[in-house]
């Protein structure tokens, strides 16, 4: 498990069954039973908390991170691995999480 990986991961009700942008520091994932996730939906709204990925990120349809829903979930609700995404897209998600939180740079 890395920083940037997508996984199909089963989420609480009424969320279910859905891809999940890991999130966690990388030393996390060798130590913690849980991991920080944000999910993806196929629901585009075109806000600045949200980062596209498709086909040529790995992913097998069109949606979003929706990074206004930041999430620790138990490690064990990780299915299997999805794909990773580049620098250049963790970089639209680091903006997206400081816009989602309001963080100043």
């Amino acid at each position: 498990m890395h920083r940037g990986e997508l996984w199909w991961g089963s989420l609480p009700p009424p969320a279910g069954r859905r891809p999940v942008l890991l999130l966690s520091r990388e030393s996390a994932y060798e130590i913690r039973a849980s991991v920080t996730v944000a999910p993806a939906t196929r629901t585009i709204r075109q806000i600045p908390t949200e980062v596209v990925v498709d086909e040529s990120d790995g992913m097998p349809t069109r949606c979003v991170v929706n990074l206004d829903d930041i999430m620790t979930i138990p490690r064990d609700l990780l299915e299997v691995r999805i794909t990773i995404l580049n620098r250049r897209k963790m970089t639209q998600v680091a903006r997206a999480i400081r816009f989602a939180l309001a963080i100043d740079d």
